[in-house]
């Protein structure tokens, strides 16, 4: 098989199987249905800019395929807009996010006098030269400082949510956070090679663009592939945090002082509370619970925790876990397995009881129980 049917080979086996998730994606039935149809979106976006790869297969006009072509436009806005969804459970498609779509006008509108609007023969000849035309080359370099954009914004996004999450939550959404990052970081790696190929193809190494375009498109087939497994399997991994919760650094530029009486007080209270009532027992709790129950704002509290103790409220809450579950281990009677206690004290996720064990006590759960036993 020839490099150019394998080419179109990849591309149409990732078109069909993009736009069959797409679809899936749109119809299931879930209360995450904005971030589902986001995705999907992108999906399909992605999707459609493969069609450029099948045109041996597609009888389509130079002026569809262009246009298609600049579908490219629009990925990296509707993935950060789905990152956006993601991280924040009140989050609203609004007619402000249109504004993410003024690049892809722009580079469509740059080639209306010398392609859109022209005869055939000159498109064709416009083609022909595309590397050393002034229209295609502003649109590579608007293509790549987009893509830096929209990357390190994403990055931007997910750091922040993750620094309010550990301050505010104390559930398992953390994980999706970090995965998130970790699709992000594909993505940005699927992005950068796909830049060195666009230079590659402006240069005297056009066969290497080629090969490029082929390894991309199978990284690319791997990534859908690698989110959905993801996804589908861990139905309940995207919980959102609320938009208007700030960080514990913006609160504290905003309020005054609190007098260190007070912080003291408070503090007894809470870890009163704490001891006496178990609330992180509860594997969803929030640092909201605890403020409703206390009588003190969640303002105050988080600045209590997340400033004062010097810890983030996830690592706050976890700490009592572990200690919970160091106590029900000494009990040499007992017969719970590692997995039921972790369940029992509030954790919701293995991977993360263990990483909050080991940062806790150096060791592992299992280590632990065994060293308690050795004595």
């Amino acid at each position: 098989m020839d490099k150019i049917n394998l080419l179109v080979t990849i591309s149409v086996i990732t078109m069909f199987i993009s736009l069959f998730l797409a679809l899936f994606l749109y119809t299931v039935k879930t209360e995450h249905k904005l971030s589902n149809r986001l995705f999907a979106f992108f999906l399909a976006l992605t999707a459609i800019d493969m069609i450029g790869n099948t045109n041996s297969l597609f009888d389509i006009s130079l002026n569809v395929r262009v246009f298609i072509s600049s579908f490219f436009f629009l990925q990296l806005p509707t993935f950060y807009i789905y990152v956006l969804s993601v991280c924040y459970s009140d989050f609203k498609l609004k007619p402000k996010h249109l504004v993410h779509s003024i690049v892809f006008l722009i580079a469509n509108l740059i080639l209306l006098p010398h392609f859109y609007t022209v005869d055939l023969n000159s498109k064709i000849l416009f083609l022909e030269k595309s590397s050393s035309m002034p229209e295609i080359q502003f649109n590579h370099v608007l293509m790549h400082i987009q893509t830096l954009f929209y990357i390190v914004a994403a990055f931007m996004i997910l750091r922040k949510a993750r620094k309010i999450y550990l301050e505010n939550y104390a559930g398992a959404s953390i994980e999706s956070l970090n995965w998130l990052f970790q699709f992000t970081f594909a993505l940005s790696a699927f992005y950068f090679i796909a830049l060195v190929k666009n230079i590659f193809k402006f240069t005297a190494y056009p066969n290497i663009s080629e090969g490029l375009k082929i390894g991309l498109l199978v990284f690319e087939f791997f990534i859908i592939f690698w989110y959905l497994y993801k996804a589908l399997n861990n139905p309940s991994l995207f919980r959102n945090i609320d938009s208007k919760l700030k960080l514990v650094s913006d609160i504290i530029s905003e309020e005054k002082k609190i007098e260190p009486e007070t912080l003291n007080k408070d503090l007894l209270r809470l870890k009163k509370y704490m001891a006496d009532k178990k609330p992180f027992l509860d594997p969803a709790l929030t640092i909201q619970d605890i403020s409703n129950s206390l009588g003190i704002p969640v303002r105050e509290l988080s600045v209590l925790i997340n400033h004062q103790l010097g810890q983030h409220f996830y690592d706050f809450v976890n700490t009592y876990r572990i200690e919970n579950t160091m106590e029900i281990m000494k009990d040499s009677s007992s017969k719970v397995t590692v997995l039921e206690i972790l369940y029992e004290v509030g954790f919701n996720s293995k991977s993360s009881f263990n990483t909050a064990f080991k940062k806790h006590t150096g060791n592992t759960p299992t280590d632990y129980r065994k060293s308690l036993k050795n004595k």
